[in-house]
């Protein structure tokens, strides 16, 4: 059992009221839930860093019967992205009720639950987000502003020595290349820790990449760096005609995606990151 000192020390009394009566109300509910962000990343790390707000992973099934637990309990309850993210808020605190992930790919399913790890948050039981999922999850956010490739190193400094690989490679299914680039990443961050990432993973990715390149050239004109940045590749889908990875893979509906991309200009702190089209 691994108590985390994150969850009770630099919080103020009221945030960490609110977090643990969440937890128990869930838990009363019968709602399974995992506890990820700052907290989970403490565990696999042995990092510990404070944020704003709390996360905690469902199934998509279990979203609304979660945000409705919590607006019984008198929260302030929010669906905000239909396909990923709800929020609930007490006062200046805020809850993400996490069930997939902004690009749509990496949803919640059985798996993040059949590999939950323990541990104690405010001193009280519960399960933790997997690595292998935090990692594959994480490895997607490649935003201007925000770049996760750091948590990555991290992760894989933090647990790669006991992580399930296999698992791992297969969570990424045909975004191997994504696996693959953290990969190199970490053994440059990293050079005298490179042997944490086992020889037979890299062999493997190189192999499918060498088998790749001597393959004939996919006919499919899509662009998959929407699934890495929902701002920086628009100018790809709608100057240029490629067809959107997150449309055409199946992981959003276009409802989801024109939601998604309306709200940059609104989370951004700085001036938004959509390109502007210059004429040639």
């Amino acid at each position: 059992m691994i108590a985390l000192a994150s969850g009770g020390t630099a919080l103020d009394p009221v945030s960490r009221d609110f977090y643990l009566s969440a937890i128990r109300y869930l838990e009363q509910a019968g709602v399974p839930f995992l506890v990820g962000g700052a907290y989970s990343y403490a565990r696999h790390t042995w990092l510990e860093r404070h944020t704003k707000d709390f996360d905690i992973f469902v199934r998509p099934q279990d979203s609304q019967r979660a945000l409705e637990t919590l607006a019984q309990a008198r929260y302030s309850t929010e669906l905000i992205f239909p396909h990923w993210l709800g929020k609930a808020y007490s006062g200046d605190n805020c809850i993400d009720v996490i069930f997939g992930s902004g690009n749509g790919v990496a949803r919640v399913d059985d798996g993040w639950f059949d590999h939950a790890v323990e541990g104690e948050v405010f001193e009280h039981r519960v399960l933790l987000c997997p690595v292998e999922e935090t990692i594959w999850s994480k490895s997607f956010v490649m935003e201007r502003e925000r770049f996760d490739g750091g948590d990555i190193a991290h992760l894989i400094r933090g647990s790669g020595r006991e992580m399930d690989w296999r698992r791992l490679i297969d969570r990424f299914g045909p975004y191997w290349r994504v696996l693959l680039a953290h990969l190199t990443l970490f053994g440059f961050i990293y050079p005298s820790d490179r042997e944490i990432v086992p020889a037979w993973v890299l062999d493997e990715l190189i192999a499918r990449l060498r088998n790749e390149i001597e393959a004939p050239q996919s006919q499919e004109r899509i662009c998959q760096g929407t699934l890495l940045s929902r701002a920086q590749y628009l100018v790809d889908i709608e100057r240029w005609g490629y067809a959107d990875a997150r449309i055409a893979h199946g992981h959003m509906q276009q409802a989801d995606v024109e939601l998604w991309t309306d709200a940059i200009a609104r989370e951004e702190p700085t001036p938004a990151t959509r390109p502007m089209f210059r004429s040639e």
